[in-house]
Parts: C-alpha cells; structure tokens; sequence
C-alpha cells in the first residue's frame, strides 16, 4: 500500500513539472521566440494542452479575469503542494 502512495506523488511530481513546461512554451510561443509552424514544436505544443487543460480550465473558470495574465498554473501546483503534504505528513506515516 505505501508502494501506491509512493507512486502517486512520483505522479504528482511529474505533472508538476509538465504544468511548468506549458507555462513556459506558452510564454515562448506568445513572445515569438519558437516557432509553432514547427512540426517538433506543435506536437509538443499539443500534448502539453492535452495533458494540462482539461485540469486546468475548470480553475479559468473559476477565477476572475485579471486580464492578460492567467494564475491558474500557479493554482494548480499550490494544489498539487497540498496533495502532496497531506500524503506525507497524515497518510505515509501510518501506512505499512
């Protein structure tokens, strides 16, 4: 059992880092620094929005618009931190 709540923060971790990779191509994209009529971009463009957007615009839609600038990533990892310590402080400890 403490094998599968090892597991899933591994995962918790992994798809951290893929929100951060988003954030960051979408900031490259928006100020023209890759190019998105790349194949290799665009394919890693894609999997990234299918990996990332079906949990985060539920947090879009929940948040104010504050114009340009979308805080939902950073929503999102706060969670995932959440998640993660809850495991590790209230389950790990008892599980055998």
């Amino acid at each position: 059992m403490r094998a599968l709540f090892e597991v899933i923060l591994v995962a918790l971790q992994l798809y951290t880092y893929l929100i951060i990779a988003s954030a960051i191509l979408s900031w490259l994209v928006a100020f023209n620094v890759v190019n998105t009529r790349s194949e290799f971009v665009r394919s890693i463009w894609k999997f990234l929005d299918a990996v990332t957007e079906p949990v985060l615009r539920p947090i879009r839609n929940i948040m104010p618009n504050l114009g340009g600038v979308d805080i939902s990533p950073v929503i999102l990892i706060l969670l995932i931190m959440l998640v993660d310590r809850a495991i590790r402080y209230y389950i790990l400890p008892f599980v055998f």
